[in-house]
């Protein structure tokens, strides 16, 4: 028997954690036998002395099997997930999954919510009508089954421990701790019964990793930790400041991926699609990674990415024709002529956010209809009063001058041309 204010001072000052006395920690976190204050102090203590790769793969394996781990062998072989670390306009799990599925992946995706600047997955999908994404575990393999792709959100079975420090980190200032964001990802996905990962590692002033170092960081870790727990682990490193296409919202994010299921993307989502696609093809099929992308780009051209993923929709409940329109739309003008020299993407999703597509705190109420469409993208000219972005609108038809204002201040125009930097940065493992 370990004591429990002994463990938290071995870490604070920096030593070490042993296997055991990691495993006692979760379990005892898991049976309401350490107080939520005795394990905030914990997650502080580990913010600011870390764990190293070894602690980094017990504490995983100890919130993995806080819960029910899936088995999923009866499904065949080829089971790759992806997750991203979050974004604005994020929406690359919706074509993704169908398109990876398309191209011989099985991929059963457990899929976030937003809170703050970042949007979720699962809310951009229960913006369409009758969506479940709380099946039970029994529906989640039927539909795997049928389809080949499904994506829910985190029950109460998987990683629970997880669940709960979480919600510590998250009111306690440690979420940007990168050994535990290393080990909330990989316990929750390796939960999920997967052979493969493939992890998009955003970095950027949109993104929770602002510069290459600590996301470079943030995936080596994930990397090592699938590597030690024998599941193998892609990740890379995209660029996230302006934000991904040219949406941002829930209802809006469903048509624009529905539009890049149907040819018709803006570039930089369907580069991400294919490229994350293409390694989860390549772990799954042992494939070349341009083979496995090629594969991706023939689903998406073929229409064969869009039928799965009208199918995944229909086997979950949803109802694609009824998705949630705006009540109006306000425009954000350009105050002068030029050409757009940045996005501030953390900004535009605190608009969004703040004018009810997002949540600042979990308890909040999101309007899928609410959103933002980024008129002129990074590099682009803009004539004097023509549209920067502009805000939909949804239940609330107002929209405040503050919100506005802030949303153009988001924008930096300027008189010098723009060298577009790349999308994906690197790629680790």
């Amino acid at each position: 028997m370990f004591s429990i204010v002994e463990l938290i001072g071995k870490k604070r000052q920096g030593e070490p954690l042993a296997d055991q006395e990691i495993r006692f920690i979760i379990e005892e976190f898991s049976a309401d036998r350490m107080p939520a204050y005795q394990m905030s102090a914990l997650a502080m203590a580990i913010f600011f002395r870390g764990l190293d790769d070894r602690e980094t793969a017990t504490w995983t394996d100890a919130m993995l099997r806080s819960g029910r781990v899936l088995d999923l062998a009866a499904l065949g072989a080829g089971r790759v997930d992806k997750h991203s670390t979050g974004g604005v306009g994020d929406k690359i799990s919706l074509p993704l999954a169908p398109a990876a599925a398309a191209a011989g992946v099985i991929v059963p995706m457990v899929a976030g919510r937003g809170l703050g600047h970042t949007g979720g997955t699962i809310d951009k999908l229960e913006a369409i009508p009758g969506y479940d994404a709380a099946l039970s575990v029994d529906a989640f393999k039927r539909v795997l089954g049928e389809v080949g792709c499904c994506i829910i959100g985190q029950t109460e079975e998987i990683a629970p421990a997880d669940k709960r420090l979480y919600a510590l980190r998250d009111v306690t200032a440690t979420v940007e701790s990168i050994p535990l964001i290393c080990a909330s990802i990989m316990s929750k996905k390796l939960a999920e019964g997967i052979e493969g990962l493939v992890l998009d590692v955003k970095v950027g002033e949109g993104a929770f990793m602002r510069t290459v170092e600590d996301a470079r960081e943030l995936a080596r870790r994930m990397v090592a930790v699938g590597r030690q727990m024998g599941t193998r682990v892609v990740a890379f490193l995209t660029r996230m400041d302006e934000p991904l296409g040219r949406m941002v919202g829930n209802a809006c994010e469903v048509e624009e991926a529905v539009a890049t299921l149907s040819g018709e993307g803006p570039a930089d989502i369907v580069e991400l699609t294919e490229v994350l696609g293409g390694a989860m093809v390549e772990l799954a099929r042992g494939v070349s990674f341009d083979e496995g992308r090629a594969r991706i780009r023939a689903a998406l051209a073929d229409g064969s990415a869009l039928d799965r993923w009208r199918r995944m929709v229909f086997a979950q409940g949803g109802d694609l024709d009824r998705l949630p329109r705006p009540s109006g739309a306000v425009a954000v003008r350009a105050g002068r002529a030029g050409v757009v020299q940045a996005i501030d993407g953390r900004e535009v999703g605190l608009v969004a956010m703040q004018l009810g597509a997002g949540r600042a705190r979990r308890e909040d109420t999101i309007d899928p209809a609410v959103g933002i469409r980024i008129d002129k993208k990074v590099g682009e000219a803009v004539a004097e009063g023509e549209a920067l972005a502009t805000i939909l609108t949804g239940a609330a038809r107002h929209v405040s001058e503050a919100a506005m204002a802030r949303l153009g201040a988001a924008f930096e125009v300027g008189d010098r041309p723009v060298t577009t930097r790349p999308l994906v940065l690197e790629r680790v493992g």
